[in-house]
């Protein structure tokens, strides 16, 4: 540990960009924070590896608009100008991104340089970093006083005024925390990641294929670079179980479809081949403060029924966080009345909407073709297309 330091303000587990987040707000404003995470950095995350405009904005009016300019410079981010949505008839429109802070629309960023970034800013701005695996946490007279860590040597108990689980989707702090409390399949998905080189991309357009056999569902093409793409497909968990076949099967049944197999290259492979499960934002009933502890990003689970993405509102949650802990710790109050804000804010400007993304969703399901009609008919401003720039 540092210097055998087992007390702190504030405990953030893990290191990825709600927890990294969190935790350089949180030592920003002086407070004393040490950052968990079982992995060493930088670190692999399996993840689509797009970047909402909107969280890049969260990132430069937090003070880290050199480090992502930088970024940008260098090409670990690789900046987008459009998006293409595919119907599954065929049908084509592409899309133009607004644009945020900085100048920059959206951008695709491989997960392995963009939250060490972020996490090299919560160390900038003065929270201390410890490789830990989290075990669970420590509870006192009903309320979160640390957790206990460990190390893969020995295992310690770490103090705290408070807890921020941000340890993902498997969050051991979240089963503990939350007991019986668990995402249904129906609010839950499956997602298939790999990248490849040698295919033939639109520049700085991000590709989204809806089709009948992954509703409610869709796959993508995400450029890193005009020769590498993020290429992946996601779907529903309660839809995926009837399914015959398995994702690495679906992901070559995309990659056959008459739009693509044509683009594929002499050379063309994928790589780095991963899954992993994901948890909307829309199922009720599931609580997200605690006494003495908050959970944000997938750890509470605030990722888009509809389109999958969870960047921007983990960024948001980490910010909410910081904000209630923050008066929390100035008035000297971890209680659950006093942490209850921040799930307050979180129903009221994140859960709201993500609720109506899982209507429409099954809607789609339901009229597919409600799909081409979006697609080949309407505007820039059809439904369709705001619930996916909304991701970018």
């Amino acid at each position: 540990m540092n210097n055998n330091k087992l007390n702190y303000e504030v405990v953030v587990v893990g290191s990825g960009p709600a927890g990294a987040f969190t935790a350089a707000l949180l030592a920003g404003k002086n407070h004393d924070v040490l950052l968990l995470d079982k992995d060493d950095f930088p670190r692999d995350k399996i993840c689509g590896d797009a970047l909402p405009a909107k969280a890049l904005e969260l990132l430069y009016t937090a003070g880290m608009g050199e480090a992502i300019d930088a970024a940008f410079k260098n090409g670990n981010i690789y900046p987008l100008k459009s998006m293409r949505l595919v119907s599954p008839k065929g049908h084509q429109r592409s899309y133009p991104l607004i644009k945020s802070a900085g100048g920059y629309s959206a951008a695709v960023a491989p997960r392995i340089f963009f939250d060490a970034l972020i996490r090299e800013e919560a160390i900038r701005a003065g929270a201390k970093v410890h490789r830990a695996a989290v075990e669970k946490p420590i509870i006192e007279n009903n309320m979160v006083a640390g957790v206990k860590v460990s190390n893969g040597q020995e295992s310690l108990e770490i103090r705290a005024k408070v807890v921020i689980g941000a340890d993902g989707v498997a969050s051991n702090l979240a089963r503990a925390l939350r007991g019986r409390e668990r995402h249904t399949r129906c609010h839950r998905a499956i997602a298939i990641r790999a990248y490849a080189d040698n295919i033939e991309l639109y520049p700085q357009e991000v590709e989204f294929y809806i089709y009948d056999h992954i509703l409610p569902g869709y796959a993508w093409i995400f450029p890193l670079s005009d020769n590498r793409a993020n290429i992946g497909l996601g779907m529903r968990l309660d839809h995926f179980r009837s399914e015959p076949r398995n994702l690495k099967k679906m992901l070559d049944l995309f990659l056959n479809l008459p739009l693509i197999k044509p683009r594929l290259k002499p050379g063309f492979k994928l790589e780095n081949i991963a899954s992993w499960p994901l948890n909307f934002g829309s199922q009720k009933g599931l609580q997200y403060a605690f006494p003495g502890a908050l959970l944000v990003g997938d750890a509470g689970g605030f990722i888009s029924p509809l389109t999958g993405g969870g960047i921007n509102r983990s960024l948001l949650s980490g910010q909410l966080a910081a904000e209630v802990v923050h008066q929390a710790l100035v008035k000297g109050d971890l209680s659950l009345n006093t942490l209850a804000q921040y799930e307050m804010f979180c129903r009221k400007k994140l859960l709201k909407s993500l609720r109506k993304k899982h209507t429409l969703a099954n809607t789609l399901f339901l009229f597919p073709g409600l799909v081409d009609l979006f697609v080949h008919h309407l505007n820039d401003h059809n439904p369709l297309a705001k619930a996916f720039t909304s991701k970018l």
